[in-house]
């Protein structure tokens, strides 16, 4: 999937339901996600691996140690302004977390999830 259209559907989770291939963006199901352990190159990680569990808190790089923001939207309220840094984020993110890019659905059920924080 192309990087305008994620940043198009990243938008429009912030404005209303989305439908994507009859599916809807759920909150809940990206809380499974966010909290889905996956195996990678012999570790075990998710993405509270660097993000934590308390959204409202700053997170750590685990390699890095570099702080991460709150993924909060309620704490910091334009993380998620600039659908060109989303889809970077979720690009890199996602291949680093899972061995693999996340879908679209993944990315609106994520960003719905976050979004509710």
């Amino acid at each position: 999937m192309n990087q305008s259209l994620i940043a198009l559907l990243s938008m429009l989770v912030f404005a209303a339901p989305v439908h994507v291939h009859a599916e809807v963006a759920s909150s809940e199901q990206g809380k499974v996600l966010w909290l889905q352990e996956v195996p990678v190159n012999g570790e075990s990680r998710s993405c509270t691996t660097c993000h934590g569990t308390d959204l409202t808190q700053a997170g750590q790089h685990i390699k890095t140690k570099k702080p991460i923001e709150p993924m909060a939207k309620s704490v910091t309220t334009d993380r998620y302004e600039d659908p060109k840094k989303v889809a970077k984020w979720f690009k890199r993110n996602c291949k680093w977390t899972w061995g693999r890019e996340c879908t679209a659905q993944e990315q609106l059920d994520i960003l719905a999830f976050l979004k509710s924080q």
